[in-house]
C-alpha cells in the first residue's frame, strides 16, 4: 500500500510543476480577485507573452481577455478594445461560441464608453440575432435593455421605445405579465419624456 501511495506521488510530481505561463496566469487571477489589478495585469502581461512563446493559442485568447477587462476598468477603452479583439479572432478560429458572444458585449460596452455608437449598436444587434438563433429569449432580452438605454443615450427615443415593447412582447409571450407591463411602461415613459 505504501508502494503505491509512493508510485502515485512520484507520477503526480510532473503535473504539479507549472508552466511558467500558466502560473503567471493563475497568479494574475489571484492578485485580480484580491483588487490588486496593477500586479495582476503585469502577471498577464508576462502570461500571454509566454503563451505566445509555447503557441498555446488558448492562453493567448485568456490572457488577452483579462488586459482587456483590467484596461476597461481603467476606462482605456480603446486598449480594452484590441485586447478583446486579439481573443475574438483566436475564440473564432476555434468556433467558441459562447467566448465570442461574451467578447462581443464586452466589444460592445467598450464602444459605447467610447461614444463609438453605431459599433457598438451594431454589436449588440448581432449579439441579439446569435441569441436568437440559439433561442435564448432571456439572452436576447438582457442584451435588448442595454440596446434601448444605449438609444436613450444616442437620443434615439422613438428606437429606444420601440426596444422597450420589443421586449415587452417577448415576455408577454411567456405570460411573463408583470415584466411585460413593466417593459410597456418605460416605453411609454421614454416616449412622454421626448415631449
Amino acid at each position: 500500500m505504501n508502494e503505491q501511495k509512493e508510485n502515485q506521488d512520484i507520477n503526480e510530481e510532473p503535473r504539479e510543476a507549472e508552466d511558467p505561463a500558466r502560473a503567471d496566469y493563475n497568479k494574475g487571477k489571484e492578485l485580480r480577485a484580491a483588487g490588486d489589478e496593477a500586479q495582476a495585469a503585469s502577471f498577464f502581461h508576462n502570461a500571454l507573452v509566454g503563451f505566445e512563446q509555447n503557441g498555446d493559442d488558448q492562453g493567448v485568447a485568456n490572457a488577452s481577455d483579462q488586459l482587456g477587462d483590467i484596461c476597461a476598468a481603467r476606462q482605456n477603452h480603446e486598449k480594452a478594445i484590441a485586447h478583446y479583439q486579439r481573443a475574438y479572432t483566436i475564440c473564432d478560429k476555434e468556433n467558441d461560441m459562447f467566448s465570442l458572444i461574451a467578447l462581443q458585449k464586452k466589444m460592445g460596452a467598450a464602444q459605447r464608453a467610447l461614444k463609438q455608437y453605431d459599433k457598438a449598436v451594431n454589436i449588440y444587434l448581432n449579439v441579439i440575432d446569435i441569441y436568437a438563433g440559439y433561442n435564448n429569449p432571456a439572452g436576447t432580452v438582457n442584451v435588448m435593455e442595454e440596446l434601448a438605454k444605449l438609444y436613450l443615450e444616442m437620443g434615439e427615443r422613438q428606437k429606444s421605445a420601440d426596444t422597450y415593447r420589443t421586449i415587452a412582447s417577448i415576455h408577454k409571450n411567456f405570460k411573463h405579465n408583470i415584466q411585460a407591463q413593466e417593459f410597456m411602461d418605460k416605453a411609454v415613459q421614454v416616449e412622454q419624456d421626448a415631449v
